[in-house]
């Protein structure tokens, strides 16, 4: 029998964003379920993913509408939330929340940062 691969789905409105999260995350052994936006997410299902990696600045339903969405269906699930928005890397950091990443981020940090998550 293999070894579960954990998934992890990765939202962002950047096709770039996306490409280069999957090539990092399947580096590390990690499936990887890739949505453009979170209509798409919330339309697929939460259920089989492991983690949630999303971009807070998105068109419609925005990254916290989605984490907030996730906290009441999947409240086990981790989140972590990404941006280039600099105005809201600091609303952020003055709440002190973990699991957050300001582009352009550390991939290393990004990876260690999950594992962590996926162990507790």
């Amino acid at each position: 029998m293999g070894k579960h691969r954990h998934v992890v789905a990765v939202v962002d409105d950047d096709p770039r964003l996306l490409e280069s999260l999957e090539d990092l995350l399947e580096s590390a052994g990690y499936a990887v379920r890739s949505f453009s936006g979170a209509a798409a997410l919330t339309g697929a299902g939460l259920s089989g993913l492991d983690l949630l990696i999303t971009d807070i600045g998105m068109p419609g339903v925005d990254g916290f509408e989605l984490r907030d969405l996730v906290n009441r269906e999947r409240p086990d699930l981790p989140v972590f939330l990404i941006t280039g928005r600099h105005e809201f890397a600091e609303q952020i950091r003055a709440r002190t929340v973990e699991s957050f990443f300001c582009k352009p981020f550390d991939g290393q940090a990004l990876l260690a940062a999950i594992a962590i998550a996926l162990r507790k």
